[in-house]
């Protein structure tokens, strides 16, 4: 495939490596805002864990540029505004010269300013396409947008012959961007939007939802949000005795929310989800199989945990940042930023990246593959 980086090539392997003697210059400090504890710690733990897994290997391989990389780690507790507050040290304080995450929609967003302002470029560990839509300078992310989700969702729907869905979504960021896509992309993908339910990210209950979305003529469920929410869905399901479909969006693709779920409840689910946590199942020709298998194998034996796509998300993010370093020869925020948007066919855990101006994203859906939970585990679907 002529063209194509294959990141574990290129870095791990070390050809973005210039020395292999002392560090003599100041390390290339490199921010991180990460959901650690809070609700969204499954996000942010992973993501955590990925980043300084990959800084000790860049730096054991030589570092970039013949500097070592220090990646300075806030945890925004799952809070915004303490998101506000990190980058606000990251930049003024620690001067670093790019940052990855934060972990969720809402920490990107309030952060977002605050990097444009400094000029400094930030990629993303969240969802929501409205990150990049409008494109802002200074902003990218890697997770595939929702947008390209709900396609992915609404065609398996339609070739099983779906054509009537309710939706269930979270009131928080995440999901009201979820939520504006799958009632934009219904018409267009021939499916009709019969129940529209909103549920808080902190209900511990959802059997009214369920209940009214029950006495509707919905052949399947669509919930979008992230845990604990869909956990508490899918286990409402099960109660209530619903049968049809439950799709989840691409925000519950680890395996807490099986863990929270509970397998018997999880049982089915279908979701659009990265190659990553089904690593085992892609084929070995497929361009992204080597580098899975090497970062699935290497989490796991370091963190004794499965991996999960959101740590696989800062593991990309981390791996773009130096990769534009490396090709655009320079450490400066500014030379950061022009190299990352020049970004074309580089392969990571998410898929295939080729930035653009207009595109700060630089996924297509076949960064997706649909996956559905059976007996406890995920199965790609063919």
């Amino acid at each position: 495939m002529e063209g194509m980086k294959l990141f574990s090539a290129a870095l791990l392997g070390g050809a973005l490596l210039l020395g292999g003697g002392a560090f003599a210059a100041e390390p290339i400090r490199i921010g991180a805002i990460f959901s650690v504890t809070g609700p969204a710690a499954f996000l942010g733990e992973p993501e955590r864990n990925t980043a300084k897994m990959l800084e000790d290997e860049i730096n054991k391989g030589g570092g970039l540029l013949g500097r070592k990389i220090e990646v300075v780690v806030y945890d925004d507790e799952s809070d915004p505004t303490k998101a506000v507050t990190a980058v606000d040290r990251l930049i003024k304080k620690d001067k670093v010269v790019a940052i990855i995450g934060p972990s969720t929609t809402g920490s990107t967003l309030a952060i977002a300013p605050k990097v444009e302002e400094g000029k400094v470029p930030l990629v993303s560990c969240a969802a929501a396409i409205d990150i990049v839509s409008p494109v802002r300078r200074f902003v990218f992310k890697t997770p595939q947008s929702d947008v390209l989700a709900v396609k992915q969702i609404y065609r398996h729907a339609k070739k099983n012959g779906i054509s009537k869905v309710a939706i269930l979504t979270a009131s928080d960021a995440f999901g009201s961007a979820g939520r504006k896509e799958l009632k934009e992309l219904a018409e267009k993908s021939g499916v009709a939007v019969v129940a529209d339910e909103v549920f808080g990210p902190k209900d511990t209950d959802m059997n009214a939802q369920l209940t009214k979305i029950k006495g509707t003529a919905a052949q399947a469920i669509v919930c979008w949000g992230t845990n604990p929410g869909p956990a508490v869905i899918a286990r409402n399901r099960k109660q209530l005795g619903i049968s049809m479909p439950l799709y989840m969006s691409h925000g519950v693709a680890s395996n807490k929310f099986i863990e929270l779920a509970g397998k018997e409840n999880a049982e089915g689910i279908l979701l659009p989800a990265g190659r990553l946590i089904v690593d085992e199942q892609v084929a070995e020709k497929h361009p992204q199989k080597k580098l899975l298998t090497k970062y699935a194998k290497e989490y796991e034996a370091r963190f004794k945990t499965p991996v999960s796509s959101f740590g696989g998300y800062a593991f990309d993010a981390l791996s773009l940042v130096a990769q534009a370093i490396k090709s655009g020869k320079s450490a400066e925020p500014a030379a950061i930023r022009d190299s990352l948007e020049k970004t074309k066919g580089f392969w990571a855990t998410t898929g295939e990246f080729t930035f653009t101006p207009s595109d700060h994203n630089g996924l297509t859906e076949d960064a997706f593959v649909m996956v559905r939970i059976t007996k406890g585990g995920w199965e790609m679907l063919k």
